[in-house]
């Protein structure tokens, strides 16, 4: 069967001959063995075994079988042509019960993955904390507990003393927002609570491990290390002109942008964000000194982005027309360009990368085993010319890391939406690219050649 036209970046020739991609996994969503080589419970498999938690009773227990088909995955992703791969650390792994000493087994299959990846030619970005928490420190307190940001801290300083001689790229956190408003404040996502309070209280707290981890991680890095932490940026608009509009959109904007890009890189709370708090009586628990950790220096900011929305008397609204994802999401590439503008002008210099971009679309399964996803690579396609138009407006953008690899747990949704650029059979585990997959590969080997 001929393969249809797909749309193609044509702006991604303006980017710079350095500029990275890259996928991007994480560590509950792929690698099942949730008790091998002795690996403790996460708050995820605490939270999945809660009846109607997660869609359909799914759990992560099996997921993709990384863990078992490690070697095969990264043969998959460097046959993609990537130059980096992102993938996170399973904290319970490494640190079962989130104290004390390394578990030796569990470092090991970081070991192999990291050696595997340098042997394909595809440069590791590991991720520290993608939201899978010690059930012990959830039961002690969780994120809303100051105690939990310098047992993160201890955490981290574990796996860099391991890995830190072959990875140069870090990232502390992936998407704080979403581990306390998700998990602590609406009860979405695990540990499943809701108090707004503790939520509050989990936002500076992760802030301040953040720091602490990168401070610690400092103490032993080279001038080739790179620190960081990847922050889920939604920009919120107002639906209309009108003032409840104008105000509500701030306060989103407020509460989901500038309540993490503030401290980390202006190393103070917006003041609008804490007079509105103080009038629901939440106070954030800074101590002395906390702001100046969390603002630490860092190298890079991974920027995930999948839309922008518009928000109406405080509740976000869906646009009459235009595409969206198979979970509703609208199609915005060109917020994206907006978003990296905005960031490069509002705040002090830092590259940007571009983390997590993907959407989950309807796949089809034709004749000869192909998945066709042209959606998908329409939404890829648009979301690097619009990466590429802020390099243009001279934003220093580096890297474009789509979500995701394989099609996997996704959280709450459980294995409905599918994001991968592979399928995955749920009762063989077998993988099979999809038309995105070898459209990504085609598209950086057009993009590798030189211009004539």
């Amino acid at each position: 069967m001929p393969q249809p036209p797909f749309p193609q970046p044509d702006r991604a020739r303006l980017l710079p001959e350095n500029f990275r991609f890259g996928v991007a996994t994480s560590a509950f969503q792929i690698e099942g063995a949730p008790t091998a080589d002795g690996r403790s419970d996460s708050i995820w498999d605490t939270f999945c075994r809660v009846p109607g938690a997660v869609a359909a009773g799914d759990t992560g227990d099996l997921a993709c079988d990384h863990y078992r088909r490690m070697p095969e995955d990264v043969d998959l992703l460097a046959g993609l042509g990537v130059d980096t791969y992102r993938f996170s650390v399973s904290w319970p792994r490494v640190q079962p019960g989130g104290r004390g000493p390394a578990s030796r087994a569990g470092l090991d299959f970081y070991d192999r993955l990291v050696d595997r990846l340098l042997a394909k030619g595809v440069d590791p970005w590991l991720t520290l904390y993608h939201w899978d928490l010690p059930q012990e420190l959830e039961d002690a307190g969780g994120w809303p507990h100051r105690d939990t940001a310098h047992r993160f801290a201890d955490y981290a300083a574990l796996v860099f003393d391991r890995l830190g001689d072959r990875v140069h790229a870090w990232t502390t956190l992936n998407e704080p927002w979403c581990v306390a408003m998700y998990g602590y404040a609406d009860g979405m996502h695990a540990p499943g609570r809701r108090d707004r309070r503790a939520a509050l209280h989990a936002v500076h707290h992760l802030l301040l491990g953040h720091g602490e981890a990168v401070r610690r991680m400092q103490e032993q890095a080279g001038p080739e290390h790179d620190f960081g932490l990847t922050l889920n940026l939604t920009p919120s608009l107002p639906a209309t002109d009108s003032s409840e509009d104008v105000a509500a959109a701030r306060r989103a904007d407020g509460l989901g942008i500038r309540l993490y890009l503030d401290p980390i890189l202006l190393g103070t709370y917006p003041e609008d964000v804490v007079s509105d708090l103080a009038e629901e009586g939440i106070t954030l628990p800074v101590q002395d000194g906390d702001l100046d950790i969390i603002a630490t220096s860092i190298d890079v900011l991974g920027v995930n982005y999948y839309f922008s929305e518009r928000i109406a008397a405080g509740r976000p609204v869906r646009e009459e027309d235009g595409p969206v994802t198979a979970l509703g999401w609208p199609v915005t590439p060109d917020g994206l360009t907006d978003l990296l503008l905005r960031v490069s002008r509002e705040y002090p210099a830092v590259p940007l990368v571009i983390t997590e971009n993907g959407g989950a679309f309807t796949d089809a399964t034709l004749e000869e085993g192909r998945v066709c996803d042209g959606d998908r690579i329409a939404f890829l396609a648009a979301h690097i010319d619009a990466v590429a138009e802020a390099h243009v407006q001279g934003v220093d953008v580096r890297g474009y890391f789509v979500w995701t690899l394989l099609d996997n747990f996704e959280w709450a949704h459980g294995y409905g939406p599918t994001f991968g650029l592979v399928s995955v059979d749920r009762k063989t585990m077998a993988r099979t690219p999809k038309e995105s997959a070898r459209w990504f590969r085609d598209f950086l080997r057009a993009q590798r050649q030189p211009q004539v």
